[in-house]
């Protein structure tokens, strides 16, 4: 498979969860907004990192750290901006370990929230397409 099989693939898969975020959304399922745009743009990094890196994506949910591992290859500077909100979504990433800690913390995310970030998270990928090389 080659490096840019390997983006195909993930960029399949992000653009599956972006619009699930969007059905989540629509669902008023709000928590499930957030996760989902977390796994958007993960799965879009990852597939940067493969065209970047041509190397196997490591085993982490951090979209700063996978990003950081390309960012000095990139044609651009990440923005600031994009930096804090990858802070953010890195934080939305949950493991299925804990439903109680799930269900406590959907109570706390509200509609507002996942308007944001669904809005900020369709922003930051299509800035993530432009950095295919």
């Amino acid at each position: 498979m080659t490096a840019e099989d390997k983006y195909g693939y993930w960029l399949d898969i992000a653009e599956y969860d972006l619009g699930a975020a969007g059905a989540m959304y629509d669902s008023g399922r709000w928590l499930y907004v957030l996760v989902m745009c977390q796994q958007a743009v993960e799965k879009l990094v990852k597939g940067l990192y493969t065209l970047y890196l041509n190397d196997d994506v490591p085993r982490t949910h951090n979209i700063k750290i996978l990003l950081g591992r390309f960012e000095g290859m990139l044609p651009v500077s990440v923005p600031p901006e994009m930096h804090t909100f990858f802070d953010e979504l890195s934080q939305y990433y949950l493991s299925n370990r804990y439903p109680e800690f799930i269900s406590k913390l959907s109570l706390l995310v509200t509609e507002s929230d996942a308007e944001s970030t669904l809005s900020k998270a369709k922003e930051a990928f299509l800035w993530l397409l432009t950095l295919k090389p």
